[in-house]
């Protein structure tokens, strides 16, 4: 490819240089140098190597600290967000900093190491999805257009691929999304493989900076 459209840093954290394993080794974890990071991620852009820059897995105040010296911000927060999970210090955030918040996980990622099923199982969407005579990924996937995020949706059923394209044509009304605002909210990536007592987030609530 000459180019690519996105290109993002996938976690907060580095890796001794030269070696490339997954998960990492825990003592092989460094402080990421945010400045320097970027400043290269801007270069790429610069080049025509790609059209955008961001980055995925960040607070606020990750964020925040890329923003404090980008010459370029970051066009793209890719986090997990979904109607059990739905970020919104994170997506006011962003909104202010004109990032634009794309969710992985909109369906809870069923199947997947650190998936759940909370999503496709919240009573809530299911008594939704039954008034509108909609399917739960459907109503999920239309609260998060709705929220002005973009959603990422990994499947490979065509039936279901063109459902979850039927989802345009109709809305959810102010009831609904009461009823959704009142899930009960809950992490289901924690990024434990990015923690280390080597390294510069000894737990997971200092890798999201409290946002759990």
């Amino acid at each position: 490819m000459d180019y690519i459209d996105l290109f993002l840093i996938h976690w907060p954290v580095s890796s001794k240089s030269g070696i490339h394993e997954y998960p990492i080794k825990k003592k092989d974890f460094l402080p990421m140098d945010f400045k320097s990071v970027w400043a290269a991620m801007e270069e790429c852009q610069k080049l025509g190597l790609t059209k955008s820059i961001g980055v995925s897995n960040f607070s606020c105040k990750k964020l925040a600290d890329v923003l404090a010296t980008a010459q370029i911000p970051p066009a793209v927060n890719q986090v997990e967000v979904n109607p059990c999970w739905q970020q919104r210090k994170l997506r006011d955030f962003c909104k202010r900093n004109g990032v634009f918040v794309v969710g992985y996980s909109p369906l809870g990622s069923i199947g997947t190491f650190y998936g759940t099923n909370r999503v496709m199982e919240s009573q809530v969407l299911k008594e939704i999805a039954k008034a509108k005579g909609k399917t739960v990924a459907q109503v999920a996937l239309r609260w998060g257009c709705e929220q002005g995020i973009g959603v990422v949706v990994k499947i490979y059923n065509k039936e279901r691929m063109k459902q979850n394209l039927e989802i345009f044509d109709w809305s959810l009304s102010d009831d609904d999304c009461r009823k959704i605002s009142k899930i009960p909210q809950s992490r289901a990536c924690l990024g434990k493989d990015y923690t280390s007592h080597y390294g510069p987030y000894k737990t997971i609530e200092e890798l999201w900076d409290e946002e759990l």
